[in-house]
């Protein structure tokens, strides 16, 4: 019994090497720690690339909106100085008009503008502007549509009562070195 025992205990004793590693056949040589790697390293890189372009269009949406709402209060305020004269402002005010645009309106507004003036002059007009509403058709960061609708009260040496219109209006407004300008006005309903 001792040489069942004994040879019993030479089979526990003997080591049995690790199995052979079968080589991976060629071109998959990768180990799969490496292939994890990589694949974590790709979704990394799409994740950072998603939130950087994520972050970029909410920049630009920020910049676009504030170049509105910067543009809005400028075409109020020009709407106002468009719809309010009177004789003893007339100059003052057809060079603000000028200052505040540019493009083919600029030049439309400098070929009517003695005649203009003439007319206010002679026919003692006074109108008064006032904004009623406003809101933004479309936006980018150098160049805004506007609608508004204007109040505009007018009297003149041949009306004793003054006369009171609602008059729609859009004002395309562009940056140009910095300033907004209209470069178009259009009174909504009105030939040219």
């Amino acid at each position: 019994m001792t040489e069942v025992h004994d040879r019993i205990a030479d089979t526990a004793s003997v080591q049995t090497p690790p199995p052979a590693r079968t080589p991976a056949p060629k071109g998959l040589s990768v180990r799969p720690a490496m292939l994890r790697r990589c694949a974590a390293a790709t979704i990394a890189v799409t994740v950072l690339a998603a939130l950087g372009y994520l972050g970029w269009q909410q920049w630009e949406r920020r910049q676009c909106d504030q170049a509105a709402n910067v543009a809005l209060q400028t075409a109020r305020d020009y709407a106002v100085t468009l719809t309010s004269s009177d004789p003893s402002s007339v100059d003052p005010n057809i060079t603000a008009i000028l200052a505040g645009a540019t493009g083919d309106f600029k030049d439309r507004y400098t070929k009517s503008s003695a005649r203009l003036r003439k007319l206010m002059i002679d026919n003692e007009v006074t109108t008064r502007g006032t904004v009623l509403d406003s809101a933004i058709k479309s936006a980018t960061t150098d160049r805004v549509e506007v609608l508004l609708v204007v109040r505009q009260t007018v009297s003149n040496s041949a009306v004793s009562r003054p006369g009171t219109d609602l008059t729609p209006v859009g004002i395309t407004m562009t940056k140009v070195n910095g300033a907004w300008l209209a470069s178009d006005v259009e009174v909504f309903g009105v030939q040219p």
